[in-house]
């Protein structure tokens, strides 16, 4: 593994439990825990970008362990479930494709949340979420969420408040179950400015090669910037607890934003202390069984 970068980033990014969340006072384009010398040199992006791939080695190595674990029947059950929020544009595709992309997709079960279908608004909002939920030994990534139905649904009143409020208190049991249940959860809102977020959508109209990404609903979503600015900072302090915290990465910088990701699934990784189960059959027995077969060579077929 790495030993490139020793502060747990974690730390540094998460929210205080039980605290008043004030987005504005985070710097959007700050950078917690890089390196000093990373921070001011030069080339900090392709430092941050090499970084990144081979943190990216060590989270396939620790993915194929929690998979092992699960085939071999010695996981208990464990899984990891990184959830991502953002304002639009602020990064979830990318951080997807970087971050949770250097792992092996057999143990990836990524699933990204638009707009409730018919029967989907049927159910309790929590019923999508459970039938996404990743199996035993896999990593899972929600792009969007559970946390959508405190947040657009708020912003754009698609409930009125007597329903969408007790929501917070059902989602800190519904994520108290699942721990309990040996998920892993990683709540990551990636923090984007108003002027980033106006930059990224005039690409998206600049080069052709965007104009699928670009919706003119976006823009009326950023007109509500402030409704949407609170919301998350009522969700991220409602919802922040000790055994899943939420954690705000600045995102203007994308090099930052995947660098931290990284290191924040490393971490947690890591504390689960995983390693390959060991073989649950005779090594030497099954070895020489497979050179005696040899020797006999494979067997001939007569034609004619």
């Amino acid at each position: 593994m790495t030993a490139a970068h020793e502060v747990p980033v974690r730390g540094l990014l998460r929210v205080g439990v039980g605290r008043p969340v004030d987005l504005s006072a985070i710097d959007t384009r700050a950078t917690p825990g890089l390196p000093p010398l990373a921070v001011t040199g030069p080339d900090r992006k392709s430092w941050a970008r090499e970084q990144v791939r081979q943190l990216g080695r060590d989270l396939a190595e620790q993915q194929e362990m929690l998979y092992a674990q699960a085939v071999a029947g010695s996981g208990t059950g464990r899984r990891l479930l990184l959830v991502l929020q953002a304002m639009d544009c602020g990064g979830k595709d990318g951080a997807v494709r970087r971050v949770a992309g250097a792992m092996d997709p057999l143990g990836l079960h990524i699933r990204a949340f638009g707009p409730p279908t018919a029967e989907e608004l049927d159910h309790h909002f929590l019923w999508r979420i459970r039938r996404a939920l990743p199996p035993a030994g896999y990593v899972g990534v929600f792009n969007r969420s559970h946390y959508e139905d405190v947040l657009v649904v708020r912003v754009d009143s698609l409930a009125p408040e007597e329903v969408w409020r007790p929501r917070y208190d059902e989602i800190n049991a519904f994520e108290s179950e699942l721990i309990d249940d040996g998920f892993v959860v990683i709540k990551v809102f990636l923090h984007i400015s108003y002027d980033e977020q106006r930059e990224r959508l005039l690409s998206r109209l600049t080069d052709p090669t965007k104009h699928w990404k670009y919706h003119p609903g976006d823009v009326d979503a950023r007109a509500k910037w402030p409704d949407y600015q609170a919301a998350y900072a009522e969700a991220l302090s409602r919802c922040a607890s000790e055994r899943a915290p939420w954690h705000v990465v600045p995102a203007d910088r994308k090099w930052y934003r995947d660098w931290a990701l990284a290191h924040l699934l490393r971490e947690h990784f890591v504390e689960l202390d995983l390693a390959y189960p060991p073989a649950r059959f005779d090594l030497g027995f099954e070895r020489a069984r497979l050179l005696a077969g040899d020797g006999a060579g494979p067997s001939k077929v007569n034609v004619g």
